[in-house]
This record gives C-alpha cells, structure tokens and sequence, in this order.
C-alpha cells in the first residue's frame, strides 16, 4: 500500500497542523489537545463544535471557519475524539452564549461527546443535536439506529449559520432536531478503504461486485450485488433515498458526495442522474452541492443525500460562510 504518510502516528496531526497553516487567516491549531478552531470567535453568540474521526476529510475540521463551525475535534483514523479533546474545544469556543454539539450518530462519538458535555456542564450551557440521516442501518434491526454520514454537512452548515445571526442555544437545539426526518443519505462503493495502521482493506470486492449502503467508515454495506452501469446504480440510490425521506415540501437541496476515490466527472454524472430522477418526481431542487465532503479515507464510491428544507432554511445555506473547504457568499 503506497500512501503520502511519514510516521503513521502523525498523520492526523500533521494534516491538521497543515490545514491550519493554509488557512491562517481562519484556523488556530491547539495541539494538545489536538482540535482545530476560529481564529476569530463569534463574541455573545452559540459556539457550534462538532468532530469525529480522522478519514472523514474535510469533514469536519475543514469546516471551522465564519458561518459554520467554532470548533472541531479529530481523532485517529475512524476513531472518536476524546472528551478530553471536547472539553478543550468548547472551553476554547464559547464566549457565553453556550456550546451547541454537533454529533454523529456512533457509539464512540455520542459516549464521548455525552461524557465532555456532562463534564464541561458546570460551567457552560450545552446542547446537542445527533445526526442520524443514514438509511441504512434503520432498518437492519440496528439498536443504534441511522448514522451520520454526508447530510451531517447540511447540519453544520444550517447551524452554524443560524448561530452567526444569534439563534439562541435553545432555537438552535430545535432547528437542529427539526432536520432529522428531512435528510437522508445512502452511499454505494466499488472499493474498500486501506486504511494506513493495518495497510488492510476494510472489506474486498470482486472485479464484478458493489457494496451498496455503505457508512464513512469502511463499514460494509447491507448488501454486495453485481456491478451494473452508473444510471441504474445512481436511480436506486435516489429512489431509495426518496422513498425514505419525510417529504414536507417540494423544494429539496440535493447533494452527491464523493467518498474518497471518486473523480469529480463521474460525480457530476451521478448528480445528472440523480437530478432528473427527482425532478421526474415533481421535485423542485433549488440548491444543490457536487463535490467530495465527507471521505471515507480512499474508498472508490458515492453518496446521493436529499434534504427538504424551508425558505428560511435555504436562506441560512445561502448566507456566507468562510471555511478551509467550503467558502461562498464573501
């Protein structure tokens, strides 16, 4: 396995301490604990902090910045941040309005994230949301219930908007829990993910096979199924999606994401795909987003996520944010 890494201990160290020396005018790296902050902090506003695993990238440390988040946490490859990372960060990012957790939904993640909120509670107000907009797992008899994969992207960006214009730590709390039903994702892939402590792949595919459902973290799929062309690959995905997602409108935000390995042309195949499903439906999709946001390391493969949301919520998309991967409307 050949990969651009040195000491493979540092890798998640070095990539942050890289971001935040390309993006100096946004980003401060504290590096022990390691978490990724706004150099600029929002004074008498909510503190938005989120994190999770490393081989997610740019989520979500690539999304620290103006109009989104205050904070992220990083752990090892796939491995939660620690509450003692957590604490550090909302410590750092709270000027007191109060910290508002953006979580997604994994054991180790929500267990962590639990035990920093409860710790840092004596001297801060918090409250989480968990993001949960993975089909998948709902229906497996999964006790943990639906993941956080690509829609957890929307979640920042809506929050950390509404923070910017001094939502109140209880309003964001209810907007946040409010998105749950109104977006799903569902991911398929045609590799595994190497990941660098084992130099293994996560799982193997045939020269004929797909993966289909699978998380942000190398996970298997509910199924492995014969290989087929693009449109009918990309038109179960939407349809699946579709059929899931609580239609409160019909104006939607659709968004197709790379996993790692994926080249922006067959990204923008995908999305023409999905597109035309969708509107063939009666949707509207007012806003849309192409491009990979939320990895899994290496792995060749692509989410398709829906997301219903209000005017108001759309204004929030559209209003400026300034982070090292995400930037418009500045």
């Amino acid at each position: 396995m050949k990969k651009f890494i040195g000491f493979v201990d540092d890798l998640v160290p070095d990539a942050c301490a890289g971001l935040a020396m390309a993006h100096p005018e946004l980003l401060v790296l504290n590096p022990a604990p390691l978490y990724v902050h706004r150099r600029q902090p929002k004074q008498g506003r909510v503190a938005v902090v989120s994190g999770g695993g490393s081989g997610h990238e740019p989520l979500h440390v690539g999304y620290v910045g103006s109009g989104m988040l205050d904070a992220a946490c990083v752990g090892h490859i796939f491995t939660s941040p620690t509450p003692s990372q957590i604490t550090s960060a909302i410590e750092e990012a709270d000027t007191g309005a109060g910290c508002l957790l953006v979580v997604k939904n994994y054991d180790g993640d929500v267990m962590n994230f639990e035990m920093a909120a409860e710790i840092a509670s004596s001297r801060h107000k918090i409250e989480t949301v968990i993001v949960g907009d993975d089909i998948e797992t709902a229906g497996t008899g999964d006790r943990r219930g639906r993941r956080g994969v690509a829609g957890t992207l929307i979640v920042e960006k809506l929050l950390g908007a509404a923070a910017e214009r001094g939502m109140t730590l209880a309003e964001l709390k209810n907007l946040g829990d409010g998105l749950a039903p109104r977006i799903r994702s569902m991911g398929v892939a045609l590799t595994g993910v190497a990941v660098p402590h084992t130099q293994r792949t996560t799982f193997a595919l045939g020269p004929s096979e797909m993966e289909m459902g699978v998380g942000i973290h190398g996970e298997p799929g509910h199924s492995r199924e014969p290989f087929s062309d693009a449109d009918t690959i990309v038109r179960h995905l939407s349809e699946t999606v579709f059929n899931d997602i609580a239609r409160t409108a019909g104006k939607a935000l659709l968004f197709v994401n790379g996993l790692g390995g994926t080249p922006p042309a067959e990204l923008y195949l995908a999305y023409n795909t999905a597109h035309r499903f969708m509107v063939n439906y009666g949707l509207r999709i007012e806003r849309s987003l192409v491009g990979t946001y939320a990895t899994s390391l290496d792995m060749q493969g692509l989410s398709v996520t829906l997301a219903f949301l209000s005017d108001e919520e759309f204004s929030l998309w559209d209003s400026p944010v300034a982070t090292g991967a995400l930037r418009w409307g500045c």
